[in-house]
């Protein structure tokens, strides 16, 4: 049986016909740039994630890249970041002519490691941007607890988290502002590229964002600051309040199938393979991806082996963001974060999507038990 890595066909057959009613509404009304739907999503996400403001933006790039606009990053400002994540998270530092500072990671968790957090902070530091890896948090009480005797916003970086939770609070309850993406891939997705930056209580920082995203304008054609294009549109928008609803049920189907996995492939050897670890008081782990550790230097062998037997599979991140080529004028050296670097080398995503049959998972976890046979 193959058994792909994602399989959006359910999902959208859920809201099908919803988004057919409302493209024809769109087109009846010819509203496509920051309409109701857009207006209605911001209050929509901002009740579910807790925060006080949203504001629905262009990608989740743009998400992270207009929070940090808002604190004033630029030239000579240091954020500190994991080198473990997906590479928008030091683009925007960079681009902004900022200077990504890496951390290291928590081996378990693949979340950055506080303990490491306090040794990288300079006077040079203007935010810390933590990640929820994979759908679980980063130890934001430890991060909030420097920042905040430091003075250092905190800007959570939630592209896979919405909806995760630690220690009694949401992905996005923790810092300043954070950033959400809803590329098609995420637990919540878009028919394409779309994001939301939520700021937790600074009506001056939501104000300044809403500005931010339209070329830094407020009223038309009066320019505070230069911004960029990062509007989210309504159509995105139309969709992503049609599948809103259903986000809690997708969020248990992953979890149950991540717990099934857990128990169906407990009996591993852990010398060889490592399950997905959580151990978050008062938390969830949403999985917006199921990964594995594959060890001993078998990871080529092993992805191979899914490939012929049609699994699906994926391994992010393969080059931790400090060993990046764009990157080297940091002068960061190989094996200078170990734990980021091993992961890099180990890691292996398989299929966890909520609509997983039985069957399915009966398949993954017999291929992956002939292979360690």
């Amino acid at each position: 049986m193959s058994v792909p890595l994602l399989d959006l066909r359910a999902q959208n057959d859920l809201v099908r016909q919803e988004v057919i009613e409302g493209l024809q509404d769109l087109l009846n009304r010819s509203s496509f740039i920051l309409g109701s739907h857009v207006a209605e999503f911001e209050k929509e996400v901002s009740v579910y994630a807790h925060t006080n403001y949203a504001v629905g933006v262009s990608s989740g790039t743009d998400a992270q890249l207009l929070a940090l606009m808002a604190l004033g990053v630029g030239p000579g400002d240091e954020v500190i970041i994991p080198t473990f994540t997906f590479f928008s998270t030091a683009g925007v530092v960079a681009r902004l002519g900022a200077t990504p500072i890496f951390t290291d990671i928590d081996p378990l968790t693949f979340n950055m490691d506080s303990s490491s957090l306090e040794s990288c902070i300079s006077p040079k530091t203007k935010a810390i941007m933590p990640v929820h890896l994979f759908g679980q948090l980063a130890n934001m009480p430890e991060i909030m607890k420097i920042a905040n005797t430091l003075k250092i916003p905190v800007v959570e970086d939630a592209c896979q988290s919405m909806g995760a939770r630690g220690w009694g609070r949401e992905a996005g309850e923790w810092g300043c502002m954070s950033s959400f993406s809803f590329y098609p891939t995420k637990n919540l997705g878009a028919f394409g590229d779309a994001g939301l930056t939520t700021i937790l209580d600074d009506e001056s920082l939501y104000k300044k964002v809403k500005r931010l995203r339209v070329h830094g304008m407020e009223p038309i054609y009066v320019h505070h600051e230069v911004g960029i294009n990062g509007r989210l549109d309504e159509f995105q928008a139309m969709i992503l309040r049609a599948k809103l609803k259903y986000l809690e049920s997708w969020h248990e189907g992953r979890i149950k199938n991540a717990s099934w996995y857990l128990a169906r492939l407990s009996n591993l050897d852990s010398d060889r393979v490592a399950l997905p670890s959580f151990s978050i008081p008062n938390g969830r782990h949403i999985y917006n991806q199921f990964t594995l550790r594959i060890k001993q230097g078998k990871r080529d062998a092993f992805r191979a082996y899914l490939n012929e037997h049609q699994i699906g599979n994926a391994v992010y991140y393969p080059i931790s963001l400090h060993q990046q080529p764009c990157f080297e004028y940091l002068g960061n050296k190989k094996g200078q974060f170990i734990h980021s670097e091993l992961a890099a080398s180990e890691v292996v995503s398989i299929p966890v999507y909520p609509e997983m049959s039985l069957q399915q998972l009966e398949e993954v976890a017999v291929i992956i038990e002939s292979f360690f046979q």
